[in-house]
């Protein structure tokens, strides 16, 4: 009896555990700074404590159930995947449909949170990620073509739209651009780990760029990519919702992510490099967008 005592609220931790690693919220904390941190310079340096309270809320919940839908699809080729083999549902822990409910049900919740204590626009934008994440990225693109990142990489861009709608009320070009930043730095982001684990995505025969065309193109397409959007990353400066500091730093970081790229091209082993300062970009540029309202 005190054997089993003593073993249940373990047991029960680890379950609990295993339901919240659907969400993936290592991936949501970057998603939901990105939607926080536009929210300072788009209330002109003073958002609503609800407004922002509702998009951390409510962008965690819809992007965790999109995550939790995306673990119920792919859980066969996640079988296959020694990187993902171990995730609960393929591992046998827990039942898809429970990913699947739980996804549709933290969309729902997030919708109405969203709606009830931001606008309507912020709410129909992270439903409209989550569902861009869902069909158009997991169920149609991932699987069918290396372009799978370029155009499904749009679904990881919107909380800067979330966060730009809940506490501006509208969208407008800075915005935009700011949308255009994500979409330019996913693909050099999530190929650099592609190119780390192209041997899991060969087995499960998902056509990511490097199996497909090979780490040299994927590498000159991410210099690409990074150029654009150390490009794009200046807007604000010139809209007039950010100073010469954050120009400075924009440029700064994105000279780095150019620069780290292009080293990617001389061997395989800056990869983890780029992958690792592209986290860093995103979350120093955006940082520096959020206090660019108290700088000159």
């Amino acid at each position: 009896m005190n054997a089993i005592s003593a073993q249940s609220p373990t047991s029960a931790l680890s379950v609990a555990r295993d339901y919240i690693s659907l969400l993936k919220l290592r991936i949501v904390v970057l998603l939901d700074a990105t939607a926080i941190g536009v929210m300072i310079p788009a209330a002109h340096g003073h958002p609503q404590v609800a407004a922002v309270l509702a998009v951390l809320v409510g962008g965690t919940l819809a992007a965790g159930g999109a995550h939790a839908i995306n673990c119920w699809f792919d859980r066969d080729i996640d079988a296959e995947m020694s990187r993902t083999r171990r995730r609960p549902v393929p591992g046998g822990r827990i039942p898809a449909w429970h990913a699947l409910a739980i996804g549709v049900a933290l969309n729902a919740l997030a919708f109405v949170v969203l709606w009830r204590w931001a606008n309507a626009l912020a709410a129909a934008l992270a439903l409209a990620g989550a569902l861009i994440y869902i069909f158009v990225y997991t169920i149609w693109l991932k699987r069918s073509t290396p372009l799978n990142i370029v155009i499904g990489g749009a679904a990881g861009a919107v909380p800067p739209l979330v966060g730009w709608a809940a506490a501006a009320g509208t969208l407008d070009l800075t915005a935009l651009s700011l949308f255009a930043v994500i979409v330019f730095w996913t693909p050099p982001h999530f190929w650099a780990l592609a190119q780390v684990i192209k041997a899991d995505y060969a087995r499960a025969r998902i056509p990511m760029l490097p199996v497909v065309s090979g780490e040299r193109s994927a590498k000159r397409q991410s210099v690409l990519y990074a150029l654009l959007t150390g490009g794009v990353s200046m807007v604000p400066f010139f809209t007039g919702r950010a100073g010469s500091i954050y120009l400075a730093g924009a440029i700064v970081l994105g000279l780095g992510l150019v620069t780290i790229t292009v080293l990617d091209l001389a061997g395989r082993r800056w990869t983890r490099r780029v992958f690792t300062y592209s986290i860093v970009y995103v979350a120093l540029l955006f940082a520096l967008f959020a206090v660019s309202p108290f700088l000159p």
